[in-house]
């Protein structure tokens, strides 16, 4: 089997086109969190102001240090809502690039499986042994990419539980803070 021209413009032309899509990908996941980043500073800004003119008309010492104690549960509130939209734009952009991963690598292992036949096919006369233990061989290889890849989805979902868990904690904390203000 031999490799031609169009062969190799389509291979580039495919290895183009994922690098253009995963550019694009990231670039959008970037977008996000820019967005994400200035409408927080903005909420950030403008509850700052609001902050600072009401501790000012404050009557008392009491009233302000009532208004300053009141503002640390929004504040946590606010901190793990914003943790928790990064995790999604970084989860979301994430997925996206092991998509790409394993639809590429699917079609890598496809086109070796088949040079891997194509080659035995084409082998001399006594070495089908040897090609037998090559095949068992590979057929190993990719039950263990295959375990592996298993595996790091089951961490990925164990993180991402945990992750949740913990924004739920945080939460708890936050209102108790609340109720103790």
């Amino acid at each position: 089997m031999f490799i031609t021209a169009d062969q190799i413009t389509a291979t580039n032309q495919a290895a183009f086109d994922t690098t253009q899509a995963l550019a694009t990908k990231s670039f959008a996941g970037l977008e996000k969190l820019v967005e994400l980043n200035l409408a927080a500073a903005k909420a950030l800004m403008t509850e700052s102001f609001s902050h600072a003119q009401a501790t000012l008309a404050a009557k008392d010492l009491q009233q302000a240090m009532a208004l300053q104690n009141g503002l640390l549960a929004p504040m946590a509130e606010k901190s793990v809502a914003y943790s928790r939209h990064v995790y999604g734009i970084t989860v979301e952009t994430g997925a996206e690039f092991s998509k790409a991963f394993e639809g590429k690598a699917a079609d890598a292992q496809k086109a070796f499986n088949q040079v891997v036949e194509n080659v035995a096919r084409n082998a001399p006369v006594g070495t089908e042994s040897a090609v037998a233990v090559f095949k068992s061989a590979l057929a190993s290889s990719q039950t263990a990419i295959d375990s592996a890849q298993s595996s790091a989805k089951k961490a990925l979902a164990v993180a991402e539980s945990n992750m949740a868990a913990v924004t739920e904690q945080a939460l708890s904390a936050a209102a108790a803070v609340t109720q103790k203000a």
